[in-house]
């Protein structure tokens, strides 16, 4: 019999090939722009430029590591922008207009952004209300309260909270630890607890997780719930690096962030993700963007290009599973 009658469909160096991509296509794509961008431009490579992509990365990674939580549980959540500013307003309208105590004010500011994902939980659970409409009021409703409590203005932050816009030892931004500490909470979260693994039964298969013995509804509380505190970190964050709270900053982070989770290569149907993925399609949006700056593109294009990136990403995703299948 012929070597070519043996062969098995499927392993030949062009499927192969295929499949390394669909499996590793996140990193290469990370490692590709990064060898492009610095081909391009003799600045990219250097140590401070490569700090700022860290720095760039951050915020949006925060937000993701969150976002990865309700994509793998098959929902959606759109408004974990509007959540990290009312997060740090309320921060900063706690500990500098009404007097309390720092440590009071962030807790107070986290207790916020947890509690806004509980209600877009019940909602989506109890309410039965779809996830993108839920979110979606909670999108306006904490932007209206941050808008209210800070009267339309911006809010000086606590000078002790705004050292997690610094940098450690003249080098090490803060920013970038504190997205490695929660890159690392989500993958504990998502790897080794039961709460993780019901995320992924519930976007595998909503019915069988419930006939498994999972309570959905109790698990999609704590899901958007841990989304809602990631947001309020990634609020804390953004206003330390401003040195104060404003109540329209992070419009449209939410959009980054869903695209951060999908580039990573999280499905949008649920079932698979991983913080990993999640902080390579972070760096990736902001490695493009910021060659593109120093490349001196306009920042018109720059949407375009990124608009390119998220619609190669999702068709990626879609050979994925199409492969898998």
């Amino acid at each position: 019999m012929s070597a070519e009658v043996m062969r098995v469909p499927g392993t030949g160096p062009a499927q192969w090939f295929t499949r390394a991509v669909l499996r590793n296509g996140p990193l290469g794509g990370l490692i590709a722009l990064v060898v492009v961008m610095a081909a391009l431009s003799k600045d990219f490579l250097h140590g401070q430029n490569l700090l700022n992509v860290g720095v760039q990365a951050s915020v949006t990674a925060i937000l993701a590591f969150g976002v990865t939580f309700v994509i793998v549980s098959a929902g959606i959540d759109l408004s974990v922008g509007s959540v990290a500013a009312l997060s740090a307003t309320v921060v900063a309208w706690a500990a500098t207009s009404q007097g309390l105590p720092v440590v009071v004010a962030v807790l107070l500011g986290l207790a916020v952004g947890a509690v806004a994902g509980l209600v877009s939980g019940a909602l989506v659970a109890y309410g039965r209300l779809p996830a993108f409409i839920a979110t979606l009021a909670m999108l306006s409703v904490g932007r209206g309260l941050a808008l209210v409590i800070s009267g339309g203005s911006p809010i000086a932050f606590p000078s002790s909270v705004s050292r997690l816009g610094d940098t450690l030892g003249g080098w090490l931004p803060v920013p970038v630890l504190v997205m490695a500490a929660m890159g690392l909470l989500a993958a504990l979260v998502l790897g080794r607890t039961y709460t993780g693994r019901a995320m992924f039964a519930i976007g595998g298969n909503e019915e069988a997780a419930r006939l498994s013995g999972i309570d959905v509804k109790r698990r999609k509380l704590v899901v958007y719930a841990l989304s809602g505190l990631f947001a309020a970190v990634a609020g804390i964050v953004l206003a330390a690096r401003l040195t104060s709270a404003q109540p329209q900053a992070a419009t449209g982070y939410e959009l980054d962030a869903i695209a951060a989770v999908v580039i990573g290569g999280a499905s949008l149907s649920g079932g698979s993700g991983k913080a990993s993925g999640t902080l390579i399609g972070a760096l990736i949006l902001a490695v493009l963007r910021n060659g593109l700056n120093l490349l001196s593109v306009s920042a018109f294009w720059q949407q375009v290009a990124t608009g390119l990136v998220i619609a190669v990403a999702v068709l990626l995703d879609t050979l994925r599973r199409r492969s898998a299948r």
